[in-house]
This record gives structure tokens, C-alpha cells and sequence, in this order.
């Protein structure tokens, strides 16, 4: 991992030097209002010597309008500063969770089975939300600053040089006090941010269990899980907090000692006859203007502390890598296309697919296979039924075609390509899959569809629907292809929402469907639009069908029986179904729920 300075040089560089224009824009509006802070106490004080002179009141009124329009500018670029540094911070940060959305979306189930999808969210959007200052402001406050601790100094020294020693010695020590005690607060900000993804992850989980979690009785004991985050959250974020006190601490002693050193100076002074009431008033004015840097500065380590934390869990995800060996170039959506290098292998558009399987052995822990040794050729255009108990590899060989995880041993064709050689988007838009649960999102008809794709033809959707059975739930459609869905499928039924998936799947046009357990999770009153859909998703295609009924099994060309991870029977559906000593013979006599249980 790279140390954390060039992780902080990086992010800059990525996520903000891009904006130079808006960066320049902030910085001179930020040194703008610097110049006007010193020059204030400048006007302040020719403004009370020349009362003090009884000069003429023309020439006090002109210094009391000067001085009454500087704080107005002041004010005008503060407020524009503001603006942009919040428009700096929004677009950083976007860029930043839009990245790393992605880059999540690369990774492979592995990974997203280790964590839940709030703790996922509370990454990508948390984590990044505590940059926004840091892309900001931090940079150019720290340095603007300090420019402005030179210019107080400066005057100071015109004015007095023992004056301005002294308080350059103070500024000093405060900004080498603050710098010592800027990473005091890291670890336990890390550990408060870690705590807060846990309290997150485990509120998406429970949330979205709500049901289960009544019907069962289970409410206590969630809310005593509850009470443990959230009090594991709220010890690690006063620790963290009990930490930053120190910083207040030493920030509220220094300002009284600079007070100190900035009074009692100017008063020596007066009284020696060396500085007039108003240049002991600008001395304490400055005095006063050299501690707000020192607490800007102090606030901006404060942030940084909170900073450094996310920047390294932001690092953390980034520096993931998935398990499944991509070939170098290959692109994983349409947009990474441009010109990257062309992949080994491709497969056919538009046509039935064969699949092999050579030798394949698989595990989620590769101490404990799931898959061992298994040989399979499908034919291209055949409808293959995959039978087996629970956890004999159903499941796992579809998601092994789907390239959701790579094989620890062997090699699988698709097309006669291995799917190592072909880039991840190109094979997805050759298999279409229906997983056992149905996933829509918050969106228009259309868009769930076509999965937000812009290129398909408003024609050629609807031509699908009627195709797919979806006619007359469409006509219910006030908004036709523009109707919003909620996230879920709300509002729909079980097989309304089966049927929009295999919509989205024929839309693919892909030579290799797989259905897992596509009919398990239908309501009756559907059933026979569902199996007219699956006629003509399968038409023309290649399928294996992951069987829950003998209805569906009955549709297969050929019958694949899965034991212990290996293909304990293949044949073809009729000759199977002929031979007494057959597994699916036995099947078909017994029922299916013999060869699942």
C-alpha cells in the first residue's frame, strides 16, 4: 500500500487538479479576502487617531465609509468562496463515489459476500461524504492561512520588531504544537468509521428482514443487536472525540497567551510614547486576526483527523482486487471501451451456444470443492434440465457460466471460447440468467428492461412484451414505457415480476439462457403465461433449466442429475425417462422432491 502522504497527492490529483479553473477561482477569492483583513486594521486605525487628532470630520467619515465597505467585500467574497468551495466539494466527491461505485461493481462475489450492502453504502457514500472539506477547502485554507500568519507577522515587524518577534515566536510554537498533534486522533477515527459501516450493515440487513424477523419473534433479540452497534458507535466516536479535545484545549490556550503577548505589548509601548490608541488598537486587532489561522489551521487538522480515516478506508476498497483473472484491456461495460486493446476471444452474437465443461473443479473455499472433476458438453440449441439435491453444484455451474467466480481447476467454453479469454460485459451479453430472486429497480418500465441502456428501440420493447405475455399488465400502464416501478417490484406480482425478467433477458437476445429455479416463486393464476414465456425465451436458444417441478423438466431435450458435486446421470430426457434403472426414471416415479431433499 503506498504510504499515506502519495495516497493523499493521488486523490488530489485525480479528483481535484482536474477543476484547476474552480481551484484558481476559490484561491484568488480566498487571498482577495486575506489582503482585505490586513488592510482593515490599517483603516481602523487612521480612523481613530484622526478622531482622536480632531481632524477634520470629512476625512473620518471617508476612513468610517472605507472601513464599513471593506467588511462588505469582505463579506461578498466569503459568501462566493463558499459557493464555490461547496461546488469544488460536490463535484470531487462525486467523481470519487461514482469510481468507486464502479470499481466495486468490478469486484467479484467474493468480496460482496464478505459484506453486506449497508456497510457497502456506508463506504462508497459515507467515507466519501468526510472528504468533501479535504477536497475543498484544506488545501487552500491551510496555505491561505498561512499566508495570511506572514502578512499579520509582517506588519508587526513594520511596526515593532520586538512586537513581531514575539508574536512570530508564539505563531510558531502553535503551528508546530498543532502539527505534532494533528494524527493523535487517526486510529480512533478509523475505528469510529468501521463502527458506523457495522451499525449501517446491519440496519440494511434487518430492515429488509423485517417480516421474517416479526413472524419469528425476533424483535428483542434485533433490538439488543441494535444497542450493541449503536453503542459500539457511539464509544468509538467519544473516544475519538475525547481525543480532538485536546486539540480545543491547546487552541483555547494559545489564544489567551497571544492576547497576552499582543496587550501587553502594545501597552508598554503606549505608554513609552512608541505607538499611538490606534496602532494599539490595530496591534490587538492583528493579534486577534493571527489567532483565527491558528484556529482555522486547528479545525482543519480536526477535519483532516476525520479525513485521514475515510482516505484510508477509501484506499482499503480501492486497492481491492477481484479473484477472477480479467485479460489485460478487457472492458467490463460499454462506457470503458474507447480504445482498449482487442481481447483474446469472442463469442458468437445471435446464436445458440454450446458449453463445456473440462475437467472443472470449483469451491467457495477451496479447501471445500463444491464442483469436483466435472465433464459436461451441452449441444448448441438444446434445453438441459440440471437436477440435484441441496448444495450438490446447481447453482454454483450457473454462476460459474455467468463468470461470477473462477474456476480453481479446469476451464469452461462457452461457444467454444474459454470465458477467461472474453471480456466480462461481451460474455454477460451472451448468457442471460434468471437468478431465484427477482431484482427491480427504482425506475421507469423501460429502464428496467433495458437496464438503463439508451440504444434499444421503443418498437422493439414492446414488440417483446406482447411476445412475452406482458400485453394486457401493460395496458394498465399509465405512462406506457415511462411508468415508474418502485425498488423491489412493489405493486407487482410474483409473476408479473417473473415476466419482466425474462423480458430483460430476451431483450439480450443471448445464445445462453439459464433459469435457476425460474418457476419455484410463481403464483398459480400465472402459470400459463410463464411457461408461453419460456417457450419463447428458450426458442432458438441453448437453456439449462435448474428444475423445481416436473412440468419444467418435462420441456428439457436432455437431463443432467448432480451428486456430491459430481454428474451422477446425463442423457437425453425421453431415453432417461424409458430406462427403469435410471435415476430419472426413478424420478419420475417417486417425485422430484426425492432427488432435492
Amino acid at each position: 500500500m503506498p504510504p499515506k502522504r502519495n495516497r493523499l497527492r493521488e486523490l488530489l490529483a485525480s479528483y481535484v487538479l482536474p477543476h484547476k479553473r474552480l481551484v484558481g477561482s476559490l484561491a484568488t477569492l480566498l487571498f482577495s479576502s486575506i489582503g482585505l483583513q490586513i488592510l482593515n486594521p490599517q483603516i481602523m486605525r487612521g480612523f481613530i487617531d484622526a478622531a482622536r487628532s480632531e481632524t477634520s470630520l470629512d476625512l473620518v467619515l471617508r476612513a468610517g465609509f472605507l472601513f464599513l465597505a471593506i467588511a462588505v467585500g469582505q463579506q461578498v467574497l466569503a459568501i462566493g468562496a463558499r459557493y464555490l468551495s461547496e461546488r469544488l466539494a460536490w463535484t470531487a466527491t462525486n467523481a470519487l463515489r461514482e469510481d468507486l461505485a464502479l470499481h466495486c461493481l468490478r469486484l467479484d462475489m467474493a468480496f460482496h459476500n464478505k459484506r453486506t450492502p449497508g456497510e457497502m453504502i456506508e463506504r462508497v457514500d459515507g467515507d466519501v461524504g468526510h472528504l468533501a472539506n479535504f477536497f475543498s477547502q484544506f488545501t487552500v485554507r491551510i496555505v491561505g492561512n498561512l499566508f495570511l500568519l506572514a502578512g499579520v507577522l509582517g506588519v508587526l515587524f513594520y511596526e515593532d520588531w520586538r512586537l513581531g518577534a514575539a508574536l512570530a515566536v508564539y505563531a510558531f510554537l502553535t503551528v508546530f504544537g498543532l502539527a505534532m498533534m494533528r494524527n493523535t486522533a487517526v486510529p480512533a477515527w478509523e475505528e469510529a468509521r468501521e463502527a458506523s459501516a457495522g451499525l449501517f450493515g446491519f440496519l440494511e440487513e434487518h430492515l429488509s428482514g423485517t417480516e421474517d424477523i416479526r413472524a419469528n419473534g425476533g424483535q428483542e433479540h434485533s433490538m439488543n443487536l441494535l444497542y450493541d452497534h449503536a453503542g459500539r458507535r457511539l464509544r468509538t466516536e467519544r473516544v475519538a472525540g475525547l481525543r480532538n479535545v485536546r486539540l480545543w484545549g491547546l487552541t483555547g490556550g494559545l489564544h489567551v497567551l497571544g492576547h497576552i503577548i499582543g496587550l501587553g505589548g502594545g501597552y508598554l509601548l503606549y505608554q513609552s510614547g512608541q505607538m499611538t490608541v490606534g496602532t494599539v488598537f490595530m496591534v490587538i486587532w492583528y493579534t486577534d486576526i493571527l489567532f483565527r489561522p491558528l484556529e482555522q489551521i486547528t479545525r482543519e487538522l480536526e477535519d483532516f483527523q476525520r479525513a485521514s480515516a475515510s482516505i484510508t478506508r477509501v484506499d482499503h476498497l480501492r486497492q481491492e482486487l477481484s479473484t477472477i483473472d480479467v485479460v489485460e484491456g478487457a472492458p467490463f461495460a460499454p462506457t470503458d471501451r474507447g480504445d482498449q486493446p482487442q481481447v483474446q476471444g469472442s463469442i458468437a452474437k445471435g446464436v445458440p451456444l454450446g458449453v463445456d465443461l473440462d475437467q472443472v473443479s470449483f469451491g467457495y473455499d477451496p479447501e471445500d470443492l463444491i464442483l469436483k472433476q466435472v465433464d459436461l458438453h451441452i449441444e448448441p440449441n438444446r434445453v438441459v434440465g440440471l437436477l440435484g439435491r441441496t448444495g450438490s453444484g446447481k447453482t454454483t455451474i450457473s454462476r460459474l457460466l455467468f463468470r461470477l467466480y473462477d474456476v480453481q481447476e479446469g476451464r469452461i467454453r462457452i461457444g467454444g471460447t474459454d470465458v477467461r479469454d472474453v471480456a466480462p460485459w461481451d460474455l454477460r451479453q451472451r448468457v442471460g440468467i434468471v437468478t431465484q430472486s427477482v431484482q427491480l429497480f427504482r425506475g421507469t418500465v423501460r429502464d428496467n428492461l433495458t437496464f438503463f441502456a439508451k440504444d434499444v428501440p421503443d418498437d422493439h420493447i414492446l414488440d417483446v412484451i406482447n411476445t412475452m405475455g406482458l400485453s394486457d399488465w401493460f395496458s394498465t400502464m399509465s405512462d406506457g414505457l415511462d411508468t415508474h416501478l418502485a425498488s423491489g417490484g412493489g405493486g407487482l406480482s410474483a409473476g408479473e415480476a417473473q415476466l419482466l425478467v425474462f423480458t430483460r433477458v430476451f431483450l439480450k437476445d443471448p445464445g445462453l439462457v439459464i433459469l435457476d429455479e425460474a418457476s419455484s416463486r410463481l403464483d398459480p393464476a400465472t402459470e400459463a403465461r410463464i411457461e408461453l414465456a419460456v417457450e419463447h425465451l428458450l426458442a432458438r436458444r441453448t437453456g439449462i433449466i435448474i428444475a423445481h417441478r416436473l412440468a419444467t423438466v418435462q420441456r428439457a431435450d436432455d437431463i443432467i442429475i448432480l451428486d456430491d458435486g459430481r454428474i451422477a446421470e446425463f442423457g437425453e430426457r425421453e431415453t432417461l425417462a424409458a430406462d427403469p434403472d435410471s435415476r430419472f426414471s426413478g424420478l419420475l416415479k417417486t417425485g422430484l422432491s426425492q432427488v432435492l431433499s
